[in-house]
């Protein structure tokens, strides 16, 4: 196994980069908050498969902004807008509930919403595309559906957030 040999101050950047509470983060590495703390703090050393959980979330949410951004791109090259609004989701139960695809490789809120905003400042970036991050209203978004006629999917709530804007 390749040794990723992060410091304990990359560490901690890591898991803060990705939004992740000490708790989430002991939760995602299966330790308990004492030993990710002592990690952090150079105490005891960092294992090797937790340093490579936290990297292979970070390389998950990277594929996720590249393949976005590519994918933005070559729409707007068909049909050139430059705003659009992303669903984000305030609460573990409402991802959970709407997103159970993404739960085996980014099982936490905080971890797709970190990957939502990535998008957003990529996009802004390299593309001058606007996105706004809308969070999930279940209320309005079920209004929506009804008045739309349109039942449960991404494309709905693709629909439901760019009426938010």
């Amino acid at each position: 196994m390749a040794h990723y040999a992060l410091t304990p101050f990359e560490f901690q950047c890591l898991r803060l980069s990705l939004s992740l509470s000490e708790e989430q983060a002991a939760e995602l590495l299966k330790c308990s908050v004492a030993e990710l703390q002592q990690w952090e703090l150079g105490q005891l050393a960092i294992p090797e498969l937790a340093e490579k959980k936290l990297l292979e979330v970070d390389d998950i949410i990277e594929m996720q902004v590249l393949n976005t951004c590519d994918s933005i791109e070559a729409k707007f090259k068909k049909e050139p807008k430059r705003r659009l609004a992303f669903v984000v989701y305030p609460t573990q139960a409402l991802y959970t509930q709407y997103n159970p695809e993404f739960l085996s490789s980014l099982p936490l809120t905080e971890l797709y919403n970190t990957a939502a905003w990535r998008i957003k400042k990529e996009c802004k970036l390299v593309l001058e595309v606007d996105i706004a991050l809308v969070p999930l209203n279940v209320d309005s978004y079920k209004a929506f559906r009804e008045q739309a006629g349109l039942g449960e999917s991404r494309e709905s709530r693709a629909k439901w957030a760019a009426s938010q804007l």
